[in-house]
């Protein structure tokens, strides 16, 4: 699999945390790299079918669970649980890693588009908080999410978002 594009929505705190930032998100970047479908093949080869009838496409669950594990094996825990308000549940993140230097979370989208607004204003809120420093959201481009299940959020559609977003005051 690879990298297409990057865009970085809210960025906030002192030059000497870059160096700690870069190591993060070249390990996100190594691991969306490292994975493969199907499982257990050496490349990222997807079938041209739309995934819209059963035993169709390319399995959405698969793909994350094996970029989660490539996570892992470099120290990232899955499925991690961060009260952002007491008494309210906002769902794990997918994956989490705390460094010396800073709290991190990644969102690998598997959901609709709806569940990638969601994730965003998760990390935003859980920042907002100071719960966490970073938060990364994986998305597929549309090229390959309409090879995926129905309406998986992707770039293109988050990208109007991406003004209000950075607007975000933390």
């Amino acid at each position: 699999m690879k990298v297409k594009s990057t865009t970085r929505l809210i960025s906030t705190g002192p030059r000497s945390l870059l160096p700690a930032y870069m190591k993060i998100e070249q390990e996100i970047k190594r691991s969306i790299k490292k994975t493969v479908w199907p499982p257990k093949s050496k490349t990222f080869t997807i079938y041209p079918e739309s995934g819209k009838k059963r035993g169709e496409g390319n399995g959405v669950k698969p793909i994350k669970t094996a970029f989660l594990g490539n996570l892992e094996k470099l120290g990232w825990k899955k499925e991690y649980h961060i009260v952002i308000i007491p008494g309210h549940r906002f769902g794990n993140f997918d994956a989490h890693k705390k460094t010396k230097k800073m709290r991190c979370v990644v969102e690998w989208e598997t959901g609709n588009i709806s569940s990638s607004h969601r994730s965003v204003n998760k990390m935003v809120l859980a920042m907002q908080k100071n719960k966490i420093d970073v938060g990364f959201l994986v998305l597929p481009s549309r090229n390959l999410y309409r090879f995926l299940t129905d309406r998986v959020g992707n770039f293109q559609e988050l990208k109007p978002y991406f003004d209000f977003w950075k607007s975000t005051k933390l």
